[in-house]
């Protein structure tokens, strides 16, 4: 079966409460689950809580109290979106991509961080709410990152898809743009073998293809971060992964932030470039399913609703942030969140 059409059945099944599509047949289980333990052992322990990076960037261009005021930023998912692996604020992709959209825009952005490492897509909608409850305005933009701890742990991806779903249309509903960052390309990291490894890839790019899917259909934008790291990873490991072989490094987070603020500008509608397709870098106008199939297995590709069952399929040129013009945060930051089991 091809990507394209499974991605339209655990999109179906996510919308219209069909079963959960389980990550692997009964024949392979108790293989893929000693694999997965040994996974486990291996990477992603011993880190430290991330840095929190709530606050003000870009405050060169104006205070809150300017019109029209800070773009409000929300960023929401796992650990990637929290920045674990790193020590300083301003090196974790929230406060990346908030520096960036300032600069881009020449206008001040409040970030607002309500990521957790270890989080799943089931608890998206504890993380909308703390954004959207109590008297602020809802946030102008909100970056999604969710998804690998769902295939890890198991997570049918129609429930996956379910919960990304309905937090997207909670957000739109509050009128706050939304771009998600697809789940990546688990197949990439060293310490999974086979057959995890196949299996880890294949189930990943399913699922970010039904993402997209179920994301392009509530009026959201994503970027697929598939194996973004992938060669950069087995070039210099040392430099784009962190000490637990897992999570990125502060140029890991640097690289993914690069990819994803095209897009989030794009969002805003700050980005030089428009959402007319360029054909000289491959890029086109598909059916919705076929546009998030083929994202998923090119990191870095934007899909964005078009016309009826249509979409853009865009390969926006990217732009570096230089580390020195990210700063620390402008505004005290908030005690860091507990860990979830």
């Amino acid at each position: 079966m091809s990507r394209a059409r499974t991605a339209r059945r655990i999109a179906a099944g996510a919308a219209y409460g069909g079963g959960g599509l389980g990550l692997v047949g009964v024949a392979t289980v108790g293989l893929v689950l000693a694999e997965v333990q040994f996974a486990k052992r291996t990477v992603g322990n011993g880190l430290p809580d991330p840095p929190r990076a709530d606050g003000l960037y870009g405050s060169e261009f104006g205070g809150p109290e300017l019109s029209p005021g800070p773009l409000r930023m929300g960023m929401l998912g796992d650990s990637t979106a929290a920045g674990l692996g790193v020590r300083r604020a301003r090196q974790t992709p929230g406060a990346l991509l908030a520096s960036g959209l300032a600069a881009v825009a020449e206008r001040p952005v409040e970030l607002r961080n309500v990521a957790l490492s270890g989080a799943m897509s089931d608890d998206l909608d504890r993380q909308v709410g703390l954004l959207l409850d109590g008297d602020a305005p809802p946030p102008d933009v909100c970056v999604i990152m969710i998804g690998a701890n769902d295939v890890t742990r198991r997570m049918p991806l129609t429930q996956s898809v379910r919960l990304l779903t309905a937090a997207v249309r909670r957000l739109r509903l509050a009128g706050s743009e939304v771009v998600v960052g697809t789940c990546p390309d688990l197949g990439t990291i060293e310490p999974v073998y086979q057959p995890l490894r196949w299996m880890a890839r294949r189930v990943s790019r399913q699922l970010a293809a039904a993402q997209t899917i179920g994301v392009v259909a509530q009026g959201g934008r994503t970027i697929s971060m598939g194996d973004l790291l992938g060669p950069e990873f087995a070039a210099n490991p040392r430099e784009m992964f962190g000490p637990d072989s897992y999570h990125p490094s502060a140029e890991g987070y640097a690289t993914a932030a690069m990819a994803v603020l095209p897009t989030l500008c794009a969002a805003v509608g700050v980005w030089p470039e428009s959402d007319r397709l360029d054909v000289s870098r491959d890029e086109d106008m598909l059916p919705v399913a076929k546009a998030a199939s083929a994202a998923a297995g090119e990191a870095g590709t934007e899909v964005t609703g078009a016309r009826g069952p249509w979409a853009l399929l865009k390969h926006r040129r990217r732009r570096r942030v230089p580390a020195e013009e990210v700063s620390e945060p402008a505004t005290n930051a908030p005690a860091a969140l507990p860990e979830s089991a």
